[in-house]
């Protein structure tokens, strides 16, 4: 139970909003075409990937994340997992 307090500061746990969906996206948000990792910069990227389920732009993809429609499965096998880094001033050691 101890370890579960010390790193309770850098987990995030709950349901995320809408607001934090579409910043991750945006920010950190690369697609899985063929098998390479292509970051997000063009609607034509989803397009070509997703086109056939409806999903022709970044924002089609955030809302189907988000509400959890019915091509979620393939919306989120079509992202490429968040990479996160360090915290800025480093993990301070109590």
């Amino acid at each position: 139970m101890n370890m579960l307090t010390v790193v309770e500061p850098y987990i995030a746990y709950g349901y995320p909003n809408l607001k934090t969906v579409k910043e991750m996206i945006y920010k950190r948000g690369y697609g899985k075409v063929n098998k390479d990792r292509l970051p997000l910069t063009d609607n034509t990227i989803i397009e070509n990937a997703l086109g056939k389920h409806d999903i022709i732009c970044i924002e089609d993809l955030i809302h189907e994340i988000y509400t959890v429609g019915p091509a979620f499965k393939e919306a989120s096998n079509f992202l490429w997992p968040f990479k996160l880094s360090s915290p800025k001033g480093g993990f301070i050691q109590k």
